[in-house]
């Protein structure tokens, strides 16, 4: 059974370098925040790139980060790393991700942001082109009218 389609999906193959592994031999829990961030950025660069929001004065910021690690990874494991949006609101999203090692799920997360104005700091719409594709996706989104 395949899974269905996730939103916005990319997936990338990960190096696990010598400097990513802790005293036990596996790679360090900030390491996958750097992975998430470097996932989310190569998202973001294919959906919604951050130069021209950024030079209309506004763009996405996290909120939260939650990272749940169910098999340790060590050097030269080969990783997988895939993110997705996965929940849509009007102003903040949730993007998901997982860290898989031959198709198995080692790790997996999900960041919390919102879209804001960089002078006031305020929450903005997500944008309509992401909203709309994820509805032909997902149906309507959550506090959608």
């Amino acid at each position: 059974m395949s899974e269905a389609p996730r939103a916005f999906e990319i997936s990338t193959p990960i190096t696990i370098r010598s400097y990513d592994i802790d005293f036990a031999g596996i790679v360090s829990n900030i390491v996958y925040v750097r992975w998430l961030e470097d996932l989310r950025l190569m998202w973001l660069e294919r959906f919604l790139p951050l130069q021209p929001m950024i030079e209309r004065n506004h763009g996405p910021v996290l909120v939260a980060t939650h990272i749940e690690y169910k098999r340790p990874l060590r050097l030269f494991d080969p990783v997988i790393g895939h993110l997705w949006l996965a929940e849509l609101g009007r102003a903040r999203f949730t993007v998901a991700a997982e860290f898989k090692r031959n198709g198995e799920v080692t790790t997996s997360a999900t960041q919390h942001g919102v879209f804001v104005d960089f002078t006031t700091m305020r929450p903005l719409p997500v944008p309509e082109a992401m909203r709309r594709e994820f509805e032909a996706l997902h149906g309507r989104t959550e506090g959608a009218q």
